[in-house]
């Protein structure tokens, strides 16, 4: 018997054939299920004027801001989607139906939506049960076009009409690029000034976002609040968890439960840090055991159903008590985090909070006869040497992303100066490599970080993530009562 290579090699779908009889059979019978009359997008009452701010700032261009794609995570398996930012933001859609999706904004300031809407049941179309990546049997359902207009306030129209846009004359045009490769694909722009226009938009569209609007610092309070609860999960999950081989991802679980089930799930992913680890700055591997002698730093934030997200960080000791060196150590970062806090305030610099508690780290480094050179020369910025036990800046904006508004241009951000309503992170770090000769034997391995969420008032500065403990004696005593 000839065996056909190809239908060895190439199982494609696990599913039998659909037979005539099965295809009609699934395209009748089916109730009515609109959504209810009221139903709108959470912030629906914000968006347009943030889609009014950006064409103000392009007027007789047009606009595409797309939602993007999936990703392949292997073989047939896609990453969960999440809609970029700015789509995200423009038009208060986030969830995972929004593959594809494209906002277009006219040269008069007109938004449309172009969607991929339901998949009818009948009529010919069987994607609403057979197209696994698609179909609403599959991965839930879509509204049609006049559902999502109802949702959002902004015109809609069918996805495969985008292609119209390119046809004939066209408008000045601006792109952001790098988020649908089928849609950057498919555009053909004349190529002079392209890149540069596209990368502008892109900046604009970050630097909107640097002030957040009353609506959103309520979207990233529900985020902080909900990521404190996810830390007591942690203290409190710590008995079980040091008695696994893998602690670290004990606890990882515990506060990715939280996150599930209050929001969207986690903004990054969990870095639970204990002993060495920590000096790891983004270390997510998460697989090591936990030892009651070292230090936990755990680094988490919940992303809301309107994919806002906390970025909080604490240093917590193992035991539930801090040995004196590990105080030493703490102690010194919080001295270098309540510094770079005080600087806060609507026309302060950027990077002055950053410089704060870079000056308090680098003399405390020193006292400890730890740096080579006196703190002042190690702060110069031809020196820089107290940035060994640094490495990274100590803070940034937060909102829809962990690390916000990363397209801003240097002048409107890092060079720029903060304004009532912008929300940041201010989260100094000492890194004590374990095999740092450097450093005195007691503190190699150690790491600690302290992050908190701060909006920026009319007079300085609001802690949102106040709820949790900062001191040593606080955490010492939050810890003790939710471990009884």
């Amino acid at each position: 018997m000839t065996v056909d290579p190809t239908r060895v090699l190439n199982t494609g779908s696990h599913d039998l054939p659909v037979s005539p009889a099965l295809d009609a059979f699934m395209s009748t019978g089916w109730a009515a299920t609109p959504l209810p009359a009221g139903d709108r997008t959470p912030g629906h009452h914000v968006t347009p004027a943030r889609r009014a701010r950006l064409a103000a700032a392009f007027p007789g261009e047009r606009l595409l801001v797309p939602a993007g794609q999936l990703k392949v995570r292997s073989n047939d398996c896609d990453y969960r989607f999440r809609p970029h930012s700015a789509y995200a933001w423009l038009t208060g859609l986030t969830g995972e139906e929004q593959v594809g999706h494209v906002l277009v904004v006219e040269p008069d300031g007109e938004a449309v939506l172009y969607l991929r809407p339901r998949s009818p049941r009948g009529g010919g179309s069987a994607e609403f049960y057979r197209d696994r990546r698609y179909g609403e049997f599959w991965v839930g359902r879509r509204p049609d076009l006049a559902e999502a207009e109802q949702l959002t306030g902004i015109r809609t129209a069918h996805l495969d009409d985008l292609g119209k846009l390119t046809a004939g004359p066209q408008p000045p045009t601006r792109v952001l690029t790098g988020v649908d490769p089928l849609l950057d694909a498919a555009l053909d722009r004349p190529a002079p000034g392209r890149e540069a226009a596209d990368a502008r938009l892109a900046a604009v569209l970050s630097e909107l976002r640097l002030v957040k609007d009353a609506w959103e610092v309520e979207q990233l309070q529900l985020s902080v609040d909900h990521t404190a609860a996810g830390f007591e999960d942690v203290v409190r999950a710590l008995p079980a968890a040091l008695r696994h081989p893998r602690g670290e991802r004990w606890l990882e679980g515990a506060f990715n439960q939280r996150a599930r089930a209050e929001g969207n799930g986690t903004g990054y992913d969990t870095i639970v840090a204990s002993g060495a680890h920590a000096c790891v700055l983004h270390w997510i591997r998460n697989d090591g055991p936990l030892d009651p002698d070292r230090l936990l730093l755990l680094d988490a934030g919940v992303e809301t159903d309107t994919l806002y997200t906390a970025d909080i960080t604490r240093t917590l000791p193992l035991g539930g008590t801090f040995s004196p060196v590990q105080r030493d150590v703490y102690q010194l970062v919080l001295a270098a985090q309540d510094a770079a806090i005080a600087t806060l305030r609507p026309g302060a610099s950027f990077r002055d909070f950053h410089r704060a508690g870079m000056r308090v780290i680098a003399e405390g480094l020193a006292e400890w006869g730890v740096l080579p050179v006196p703190a002042e020369e190690a702060l110069r910025e031809d020196s820089g040497l107290y940035r060994r036990y640094t490495l990274c800046s100590s803070g940034h904006m937060l909102g829809l992303d962990v690390h916000d508004c990363a397209k801003a241009r240097a002048e409107t951000y890092l060079d720029g100066v903060l304004e009532e309503g912008m929300v940041l992170t201010v989260e100094p770090g000492l890194y004590l490599q374990p095999d740092d000769e450097t450093l005195p034997a007691e503190l190699r391995g150690i790491g600690v970080r302290i992050e908190d969420d701060l909006v920026i008032t009319a007079d300085g500065a609001r802690l949102m993530s106040g709820a949790l403990p900062r001191t040593v004696a606080g955490i010492e005593e939050w810890m003790g009562r939710l471990l009884g």
